[in-house]
């Protein structure tokens, strides 16, 4: 095994840039799920889409992201995290660039997959990196992470508010094109400001990368499928049995083999196992009341898309605030397990009480107070439960524990999206092309108060499971103390 020194040494100013960019990772990653909502009505008229495949320009991304994040973990133990930083960067501005000039339904689905297979690259290095760059001093730790974690919320806003500007006075392909620019700003600054972290000698376990990929791939398949082509068709059991086939067998060989791609024997590590469920579960509930806060705004409360963007900025803004100023001293001061259970709780308490919706309502009843709540539970529980996830594992498999954590969240909200979604549909938001509005809002309600259930139980079992660290994640006395700028 070799590696280059830690940059804890490193000048401050070169280590808060490396932060700079890879909170910027965070961003673009999240972005690129959200700008391309405004710009779809474009790309139908100008590609062919029919209205059922359109909703693939999203699916493809998460499809081969969610799949392929342990490779990525795996390759950048082996190689070296900023090595596949820079590649992953690489490999997203060649699909933006692809999707961007796509002249058809394939090429664009391409792009989109090629894009999500470098975010999934750039998902687990950028998490390593960081971890390499500030686990050294606790303190700094959980600043960097409450950055880092309040890049994903301004990601996903921002996104709104670009792609309707972009579509709006530009065109549709510079939703993709947007890409190039920053990720020609991160590859030329990578190899001054970050470190080339550590590698590993051995093999890269083939069939374990092509059965893991695979079988993510076809059970996050048949879920977002489903709600669209029904939980019983045959596309949805075919490609959801053989996921499950396929993990199975991914499991079987990782027992066996010498070198694996994910060692079985991780999960034994305390905390790891857990705080990858409370991130599984996290993402369960949130992605949820994110989708149905959308559509109560545009469906029921009547808001263009841009306008929807625009009422959740307050949601944002107190995430962002939450994660960098309020939950890295509450950690210090009452430890990472106690945040993230009740950061879980006050997340089910938000969706308890958004559940509310009226079909006559309004933003500010409605929606604007209830919101607060549940962004000040995902901004408790985020970042505890995420540096749990990175420090449970050796420092020589970061990348492995970043693919697992990135993995665990990714799947967890495709798999609570298509559920609730599920459950919405049941409860009356199908009704929504016949215009019954009070049929519509009972969906919502319903799928949000299963959202809570969903927090609540990461709630319980983080109370369970998780274990106090030896060492607290930040200590109490350096709380108040300046970081260096």
């Amino acid at each position: 095994m070799s590696s280059t020194p830690p940059s804890a040494g490193a000048p401050s100013s070169r280590r808060w840039l490396a932060l700079a960019l890879i909170a910027a990772a965070q961003f673009m990653v999240i972005m690129d799920t959200s700008i391309i909502g405004v710009a779809l009505p474009e790309m139908q008229h100008d590609l062919g889409f029919t209205p059922q495949g359109l909703s693939w320009v999203f699916n493809a991304y998460v499809v081969a992201f969610g799949g392929l994040l342990l490779l990525g973990g795996r390759l950048s133990d082996l190689f070296g995290a900023r090595r596949i930083f820079a590649t992953g960067w690489t490999v997203l501005a060649a699909g933006s660039l692809m999707a961007g000039l796509a002249g058809n339904v394939t090429v664009e689905l391409a792009g989109r997959a090629v894009q999500g297979a470098g975010s999934a690259l750039i998902a687990p290095a950028a998490l390593t990196l960081l971890f390499t760059i500030f686990g050294a001093t606790p303190k700094e730790l959980t600043k960097a992470l409450a950055l880092y974690g309040a890049a994903a919320p301004a990601g996903g806003t921002a996104g709104v508010f670009l792609g309707g500007v972009l579509t709006e006075y530009a065109s549709w392909p510079w939703v993709f094109f947007i890409n190039l620019p920053l990720a020609a700003v991160v590859l030329a600054l990578t190899p001054s400001v970050m470190p080339e972290g550590m590698t590993r000698r051995g093999s890269l376990d083939l069939a374990g990368a092509v059965t893991v990929t695979a079988g993510l791939a076809a059970v996050v398949f048949a879920v977002v499928r489903a709600p669209e082509a029904g939980w019983t068709s045959a596309s949805t059991v075919v490609a959801g049995a053989g996921g499950l086939v396929l993990l199975t067998l991914f499991v079987v060989l990782q027992a066996r083999l010498r070198e694996p791609l994910m060692r079985l024997g991780i999960f034994r590590t305390p905390n790891l196992a857990a705080s990858n469920a409370a991130q599984l579960l996290l993402g369960a509930a949130w992605i949820p009341m994110f989708f149905f806060v959308n559509l109560y705004l545009q469906q029921v409360l009547g808001l263009g898309a841009f306008a929807s963007g625009a009422a959740l900025l307050p949601l944002t803004v107190t995430i962002m605030v939450g994660m960098i100023a309020v939950a890295p001293r509450l950690i210090g001061r009452f430890g990472p397990k106690a945040m993230t259970v009740a950061g879980l709780a006050t997340l089910a308490a938000g969706l308890v009480w958004l559940s509310f919706l009226r079909p006559d309502g309004s933003f500010a009843v409605d929606v604007l107070p209830a919101t607060l709540v549940t962004a000040a539970g995902m901004a408790m529980a985020f970042i505890p439960s995420l540096g749990l996830a990175l420090s449970s594992a050796a420092p020589e498999e970061g990348g492995l524990a970043s693919g697992i954590v990135n993995t665990s969240y990714q799947v967890g909200s495709a798999l609570g999206l298509a559920a609730m979604t599920a459950v919405a549909t049941a409860f009356g938001a199908g009704a929504s092309a016949d215009g019954d509005l009070v049929s519509l809002t009972d969906g919502f309600s319903a799928g949000l108060l299963g959202a809570a259930g969903i927090a609540a139980a990461g709630a319980l079992l983080a109370a369970a499971w998780l274990r106090p660290p030896a060492a607290p994640t930040v200590a109490a006395e350096d709380v108040e103390e300046p970081v260096a700028a």
